[in-house]
């Protein structure tokens, strides 16, 4: 069931998600070559913490404040001491915070030193499919519209679309309907409508849209071994607009 937000609800997002955009300021700038992803982790809890959430994540019972996903890892890589970030790196940040109930959740690859043109182009060409999106995110259109855009964002550039996961509806959950593939599918495709909360979030790979599921049953890899890259905002539908909730400054 789809849960439509009110102006109260969406204002507590809202906060929620302007935290989460301020720890994603503060974190991206720090994240350098010799730190370990638990490193990462721990900036997260601490800056969550010293402002009165609680990391989204552990609601999913996942063992981190943050998915930090590495180079061919897709989504939900588990922070470790022993995971080393190195230059030339892709470093795919995924953070939800819990803000007195209300759910922000956002997804940024980061760069790391030294990298090559071809992965540069591949993190340029997700914020496209994200920014691509949400354009198509309005009251009046379908989720297949995002879908479609999202799509053919990245086919047109070569990359493969993660079709096994997708985004979704967040706000007083972590995970809500609607699902909201980056692909087009035959399954449920409700027309947007104001007081959706969405997540909308691209997982492109350099190679095959393939994926397989790691040995730890969180770690998502692409299946050849390519790198794959993430984004993602939380955005709210008004009758006129869209606000994306998790801007960053």
């Amino acid at each position: 069931m789809i849960r439509l937000k009110n102006e109260v609800q969406i204002d507590g997002i809202r906060k929620s998600c302007h935290v989460l955009a301020s720890l994603y300021e503060y974190l991206i700038p720090l994240i350098t070559a010799g730190m370990s992803t638990k490193d990462i982790d721990d900036i997260c809890v601490e800056f969550i913490t010293k402002h009165g959430g609680t990391p989204a994540w552990y609601r999913e019972d996942f063992p981190g404040a943050a998915c930090i996903s590495v180079n061919n890892e897709v989504i939900h890589g588990i922070p470790s001491r022993r995971r080393k970030i190195h230059s030339g790196d892709l470093v795919s940040l995924d953070i939800g915070i819990d803000l007195n109930g209300y759910i922000s959740d956002s997804a940024v690859t980061v760069m790391v030193g030294n990298v090559s043109a071809e992965h540069r182009r591949l993190v340029e060409v997700t914020q496209q499919c994200l920014a691509a999106g949400i354009a198509a995110c309005k009251a009046g259109n379908r989720i297949n519209d995002i879908s479609r855009a999202v799509f053919e964002t990245a086919e047109a550039a070569g990359f493969g679309v993660v079709y096994e996961y997708c985004g979704h509806g967040v706000g007083l959950d972590v995970h809500e309907d609607p699902s909201v593939p980056n692909v087009v599918s035959r399954g449920p495709n409700p027309r947007i409508q104001p007081g959706m909360v969405l997540a909308i979030e691209p997982m492109i790979n350099a190679g095959t849209a393939d994926v397989d599921l790691a040995e730890d049953g969180w770690t998502v890899l692409t299946a050849d071994g390519s790198f794959s890259a993430h984004e993602e905002h939380t955005v709210a539908v008004f009758k006129d607009h869209t606000e994306i909730l998790t801007l960053r400054k």
